[in-house]
């Protein structure tokens, strides 16, 4: 059997699941504190317990552990968001396992072949993954979700946690100051590195965004530069995004930023160096002044706007 953490009902969850199918064997999944909307399962576990009433990462690798001592499955899989790739850590520590994050493909077997990102997506590693539970999680964005039917089946356990298990969680939540579509589930994305400038900058990128129905991003640079919240960052170590098309205006397409947007379905890019390494990723490009380009696009949108509205 496989045994799948769901986090939360996402498509990220979605693309483990359907990775964890490939693998053979029936399909089981685990949530904590809440039973998460899933179909396509034989069983889900539920660890109940205070401890859970928030995210608290080694109760809940506790509560996997306990789950693969009593079932033996053949794997344990879960999304490569933040969460999974820590909780799985945990996991791993705990049980004494090698544990393989960020895969794109697996064979199963003894041990496992699997092919996951390495530095920052600028290379694919094969390896062997030994150990009687393999442990892994998928790579955002890169295997198809598929739709899964068939409620499952619940069932509901207190796992026994020291205290050490309870000692880091989530005490508090705060709203991003800001509203509107959330980076990792817009279908547009408009982004800018260091060539806005300033924060003032970001005046005509959120513009852009607002007139396409998108969400703003950015580079780590300007993140560093403290030109905007890390929430908005795009790339390895922030947000891994898959729109229908990224607008990159200013960056020059590091690893690291590839990484991170390399599921958008298009890209347009828009950047004065006719060199710059997005280039070469970039389905369009604009080679020209991001604040002269923009403001362009902008105008032309209104008025196509407009046009649409006179014709209504």
């Amino acid at each position: 059997m496989i045994l799948v953490y769901v986090d939360e009902p996402s498509e990220l969850t979605q693309q483990a699941l359907a990775f964890a199918g490939g693998l053979g064997g029936p399909l089981h999944a685990f949530a904590a504190g809440v039973a998460v909307p899933v179909e396509g399962v034989e069983t889900l576990y539920v660890a109940e317990g205070d401890a859970f009433a928030s995210y608290a990462p080694a109760a809940i690798a506790q509560a996997i552990v306990e789950l693969v001592e009593r079932l033996s499955p053949a794997a344990v899989v879960a999304a490569g968001t933040e969460r999974g790739n820590e909780v799985l850590a945990h996991v791993a520590a705990k049980l004494d396992l090698p544990f393989s994050a960020n895969c794109v493909a697996a064979t199963a077997g003894d041990p496992f072949l699997v092919t996951r990102v390495r530095w920052g997506g600028s290379l694919l590693e094969e390896a062997h993954l030994h150990g009687p539970v393999k442990l892994l999680t998928v790579q955002p964005h890169v295997v198809a979700a598929e739709e899964r039917t068939g409620k499952p089946a619940i069932a509901a356990f207190t796992p026994v946690l020291s205290d050490p298990d309870r000692l880091v969680r989530v005490a508090e939540r705060v709203a991003a100051a800001a509203g509107g579509v959330s980076l990792a589930d817009a279908k547009v994305v408009v982004s800018c590195g260091r060539g806005a400038g300033s924060p003032e900058g970001f005046g005509i990128i959120e513009e852009l965004a607002g007139l396409l129905g998108g969400a703003v991003g950015c580079s780590r640079a300007v993140t560093m530069a403290g030109w905007r919240p890390h929430t908005d960052q795009v790339g390895q170590t922030g947000t891994k995004i898959a729109p229908d098309i990224y607008v990159a205006c200013g960056i020059s397409g590091a690893t690291q930023h590839m990484a991170g947007c390399k599921g958008a379905k298009a890209i347009l890019a828009v950047n004065t160096d006719p060199e710059a390494p997005i280039l070469a990723s970039a389905d369009y490009a604009v080679i020209g002044d991001l604040h002269e380009v923009v403001p362009a696009i902008s105008a032309e949108i209104r008025k196509a706007q407009a046009q649409k509205a006179g014709r209504g």
